[in-house]
C-alpha cells in the first residue's frame, strides 16, 4: 500500500523536541509524530541514534544492495526531522535550550540527572518555557534505590518476572525462561509515555502549566503482567511457564495438526461445545469433567491429549474452514512474511511505503500503518524515516539561523 495523501493530523500545531534515542522514546515521538505532530529528532553529529547500527539487516539502496543504515531505526523513527547538534558543547547546549523555549513537548531517555549537567533538565528548561510537558524514560524512575541504574528491555523483562511466565516448563523439552521476540517494555513504555503526554495536554489547557513526566521501564514492566501479577497478588502463588497455554483457560493454545499446528482460543462454554459438535465429539462438551471452563482448566491434562488426537487428523486449513462459521476462534501460526500475506492484513493496509529523497539511495521504505483510526483526524504519514541531519538546514533557518552561521557551527563540530 502507498501512503495516503497528507491530511491536516490531530496533534497538528504541537512542537516536539525529541532527545530520546533507541526505541522506548522513539516510540513514543512516533506516535505523537504520526498523530501530526511536528517532531525534531536531535542526534549526535556523524553518529546518530544508536538503532542506525544495528544491523543487519539494513535498508537496501535502489538497486538491491545493502547500505549501511539499520533497518531496526525505520521502525520508530518516521514521520519525524532529524537535526544533528553536539549538546556536549556551549553552542549545541544553547540552540537547545532555545529550541526547548519554542517547544510543547520535550521527551528524553538519559539517565536519571543525566541531563542536568548541559541544561536541559525539566527544572532549567521549565524557568523559561513553563507550558513545556517535559517527558523522562529511564529504566528504573527517578527515585528510589535503584535509580541510577540503566535500563533495558530485556533486563527489565528479566527483573519483573515476564521471563519467568514466557516459555515451556523446565521439565519438558525447549524448557526455560525466554524474553518476548519483541521488547515489549520499550513498546508499552512508548504508549504509556504518549497516553501521560496527550493527558498532560489536556491539564495544560485548563492551567497554562506544563509538567514533568516520570516514565520508568520497571513500572511499565510490572504493569503489564496484568491478570498474572493479580493473581499472584491475591493469592500469594507466583504463576509459572506453561507454553502457549493459558493459566485461566482451556482449551486456550496450540494445537498440532496434519501439516502443522493452529490455535484455538476458546473462551466460553458456547465455543467449545461448537468445538466439540463441529470435531465429531459432542460427547467432551457433556462430560462433567469438561463441562466448565473451571473443570476444564482442572482437568487439562486429559483434555487436551484427547483433542490433538482429533486435530492431528485435518490440516489447519481445514480446520479454519470448518470453524470459520461457528464462532470458534480458530487460526494459523503464521510466521511474519506469511502474516503480511493475509488478506485481512492487506485489506486493513498495514504495510504502508513511504518515498525517501535524502540522496543517499534509498528510494522509499516500508513499514507498518499506524494501528490509530480516527475517523475524522487520521494518522499523516508524511515523511520517511530520516537519514541522519537531514533535516538540520530546514530546522535551524525556521529558527532564523542563518547559512554562515551553520557553516560555522558545523567547522566547529556543534552539527
Amino acid at each position: 500500500m502507498t501512503a495516503p495523501a497528507a491530511t491536516q493530523g490531530a496533534l497538528a500545531g504541537l512542537k516536539v523536541l525529541d532527545l530520546s534515542r533507541v526505541l522506548a522514546g522513539p516510540w513514543c515521538t512516533q506516535i505523537l509524530a504520526d498523530l501530526g505532530a511536528d517532531v525534531i529528532k536531535i542526534e549526535r553529529p556523524g553518529v546518530g541514534d544508536d538503532t542506525r547500527g544495528w544491523g543487519p539487516p539494513f535498508l537496501k539502496d535502489a538497486d538491491g544492495n545493502d547500505t549501511h543504515q539499520a533497518t531496526y531505526f525505520t521502525a520508530c523513527n518516521r514521520n519525524k526531522r532529524s537535526v544533528t547538534i553536539d549538546m556536549a558543547t556551549p553552542d549545541g547546549q544553547a540552540l537547545l535550550k532555545r529550541m526547548a523555549a519554542e517547544s510543547d513537548i520535550l521527551v528524553e531517555n538519559f539517565k536519571t540527572g543525566g541531563l542536568k549537567q548541559y541544561g536541559l533538565d525539566h527544572e532549567s528548561l521549565r524557568a523559561a518555557n513553563p507550558r513545556l510537558i517535559y517527558c523522562s524514560v529511564t529504566g528504573f524512575g527517578h527515585d528510589g534505590p535503584h535509580a541510577m541504574r540503566a535500563g533495558y528491555d530485556l533486563m527489565i523483562q528479566a527483573t519483573t518476572g515476564m521471563m519467568s511466565i514466557t516459555g515451556r516448563p523446565d521439565d519438558v523439552p525447549g524448557g526455560g525462561p525466554l524474553r518476548v521476540g519483541v521488547a515489549l517494555t520499550d513498546l508499552f513504555t512508548g504508549v504509556y509515555a504518549s497516553t501521560a503526554i496527550l493527558a498532560a495536554i489536556e491539564v495544560r489547557h485548563r492551567t497554562g502549566e506544563g509538567q514533568h513526566i516520570d516514565m520508568a521501564l520497571l513500572d511499565v514492566g510490572m504493569a503489564i503482567l496484568a491478570n498474572q501479577a493479580s493473581a499472584f497478588l491475591n493469592t500469594g502463588v507466583a504463576p509459572q511457564r506453561q507454553g502457549n497455554s493459558h493459566p485461566s483457560l482451556a482449551p486456550y493454545q496450540d494445537f498440532r495438526t496434519a501439516d502443522g499446528a493452529m490455535l484455538l482460543a476458546i473462551g466460553n462454554n458456547g465455543q467449545f461445545t461448537r468445538f466439540c459438535e463441529a470435531a465429531g465429539h459432542p460427547e467432551w462438551a457433556t462430560d462433567p469433567r469438561f463441562a466448565t471452563n473451571t473443570l476444564r482448566v482442572k482437568y487439562r491434562e486429559l483434555l487436551i491429549p484427547q483433542m490433538e488426537a482429533v486435530t492431528r487428523t485435518r490440516s489447519t486449513a481445514q480446520w479454519i474452514a470448518l470453524l470459520e462459521d461457528k464462532a470458534v476462534p480458530c487460526g494459523p501460526i503464521n510466521d511474519i512474511a506469511q502474516a503480511f500475506e493475509d488478506d485481512q492484513v492487506k485489506a486493513r493496509g498495514l504495510a504502508v511505503t513511504l518515498p525517501r529523497d535524502a540522496g543517499d539511495g534509498i528510494e522509499q521504505i516500508v513499514g507498518v500503518a499506524s494501528p490509530l483510526r480516527l475517523s475524522a483526524t487520521p494518522p499523516v504519514l508524511r515523511r520517511a524515516p530520516p537519514a541522519l541531519g537531514q533535516h538540520t538546514d530546514e530546522v535551524l533557518a525556521e529558527l532564523g539561523i542563518d547559512a554562515a552561521q551553520r557553516a560555522a557551527w558545523r567547522a566547529a563540530g556543534v552539527l
